[in-house]
């Protein structure tokens, strides 16, 4: 019998039963916290490898900043702290005195690095400043999830200072454009991307950018952002350089970032009734050999058959299952639950023809190979179960994305299938309350595009095109 709630049936407690069973994370004995388990963090640290390379390229410079945060910092901008003031953790005391003043427990690092960024800029030679850290954050969550939503989760946030707007413009849609090539090219993610509403965007922000993926219960996931600072920070934090005539300017800023939910986003964009379904190229191990036998003799010649494949693939992240004491059987489900792209089977029946047998997580189809044809076979057919995984998971997005020209038929879509909503919206902020608030959709991309026809909740002239949906 499965371990795993199939989705149909409760798509939460699909959620949970795979986190679990594929030993990816345990709770922590601290609310609303979890503990990564070795399974689970290698997922993120192929993240982290391949999106650092790539924040690297664009010439930004990884540095850490201290996790605590004078509470004065964050009062220094008002829509900032008003912001994040219900999700702050705060630190009173210290070494068993009270604190002359509060620190807070970084919810993001906007505040300590600009202080900084007052003393290193100075002149127009200083610019464009762009840094990286990759870091844990706390917010205080009332409702968690593993990775999709916890009090602590691990992030990486781009900060960048330039001279004027076009520069901070070029380098928000530049990172917006990594993440989007990041999650088709490494996670098989499509996303939608766009601008934010003023109501949706980052606190203190000019304009927020936003990736939104879909989610097979219908839900969307916020998988990355964003944001034109503007001056707004410059001015709270008095960060100004000297231009070449010799004028004081302020700065203009960026920040940017993806966190441990991307590890959630890969679960419930690309999991199926089986558990995950991981896409080569983030997964922890892209191949597992499965030795069939029944006698020491058979165990022997199969394990050392097991060995040359392994060596012949060692350009790929390879792993024989060598457990005594399960069946086969339970260790095909094992690797299903934890999502390896292709597994390999071999007994002696597959000796004795030279052959062996290959099965695709994202297909479920078996193909038998020739050993000796693996060398060459294998780097395609992961190629492949990438590209199908994107595929199959751009499809879903397609077929979930629907129109609705009237309220009526907005809430009878989303009570009844959710995905995204594309309607028209007048561009008021009571507009987008009342519908958040009536059914718990929320604006997820202003399109570039413009909409010729009305608001769905005011029916009044509309010339902006938006993705509506329910999200995490």
């Amino acid at each position: 019998m499965s371990k795993v709630t199939p989705q149909s049936q409760d798509f939460s407690k699909w959620y949970l039963d795979v986190v679990k069973e594929a030993d990816m994370a345990d709770y922590s004995k601290v609310k609303g916290c979890m503990v990564i388990k070795p399974y689970g963090y290698a997922i993120w640290e192929n993240i982290q490898q391949e999106l650092n390379q790539r924040i690297k390229e664009a010439d930004v410079k990884n540095v850490y900043f201290p996790l605590l945060i004078p509470e004065s910092f964050l009062n220094r901008e008002k829509e900032h702290v008003e912001g994040f003031a219900p999700e702050c953790a705060v630190v009173t005391h210290g070494g068993g005195k009270k604190l002359t003043e509060n620190l807070v427990i970084r919810p993001t690092s906007e505040t300590i690095m600009y202080d900084t960024f007052s003393e290193w800029i100075h002149s127009y030679r200083d610019l464009p400043l762009k840094i990286n850290q990759w870091a844990n954050v706390v917010r205080w969550e009332m409702r968690t999830r593993p990775f999709l939503r916890t009090t602590e989760f691990l992030w990486q946030e781009g900060h960048t200072a330039h001279s004027d707007k076009a520069g901070a413009d070029t380098e928000a849609h530049r990172a917006l454009q990594m993440y989007k090539d990041f999650d088709r090219e490494f996670l098989a993610l499509p996303v939608l991307t766009g601008v934010k509403s003023d109501k949706e965007k980052f606190a203190g922000a000019l304009y927020t950018l936003t990736t939104e993926a879909l989610a097979r219960d219908g839900k969307v996931i916020q998988a990355g952002t964003s944001h034109n600072l503007g001056t707004t920070f410059a001015k709270s934090f008095n960060i100004k350089y000297q231009d070449v005539d010799g004028e004081l300017k302020e700065v203009w800023q960026t920040s940017w970032g993806v966190s441990t939910r991307l590890v959630g986003t890969l679960i419930v964009v690309h999991g199926d009734e089986k558990g995950l379904r991981l896409p080569p190229k983030v997964a922890p191990i892209q191949i597992v050999i499965v030795p069939i036998y029944k006698t020491d003799e058979e165990r022997d010649a199969v394990l050392k058959a097991a060995n040359q494949i392994k060596n012949d693939l060692k350009r790929f992240r390879v792993q024989i299952d060598e457990r005594t004491g399960v069946t086969p059987g339970f260790k095909f489900a094992e690797w299903e639950i934890k999502g390896v792209p292709a597994r390999i089977e071999i007994g002696p029946r597959d000796l004795a023809k030279s052959e062996c047998v290959i099965a695709r997580r994202d297909t479920g189809e078996k193909v038998s190979y020739e050993q000796s044809e693996l060398f060459t076979a294998m780097p395609k057919l992961l190629d492949e179960i990438q590209e199908n995984l994107y595929q199959q998971a751009l499809k879903f997005q397609q077929d979930n994305t629907r129109s609705a020209d009237n309220y009526e038929d907005f809430k009878k879509i989303l009570e009844e299938k959710g995905g995204f909503i594309i309607s028209g919206w007048c561009g008021n902020e009571k507009c987008e309350s009342k519908i958040k608030d009536e059914t718990k959709a929320t604006i997820r991309v202003i399109s570039e595009e413009k909409h010729s026809g009305k608001c769905l909740m005011c029916g009044e002239k509309a010339d902006k095109k938006v993705y509506f949906a329910k999200a995490y």
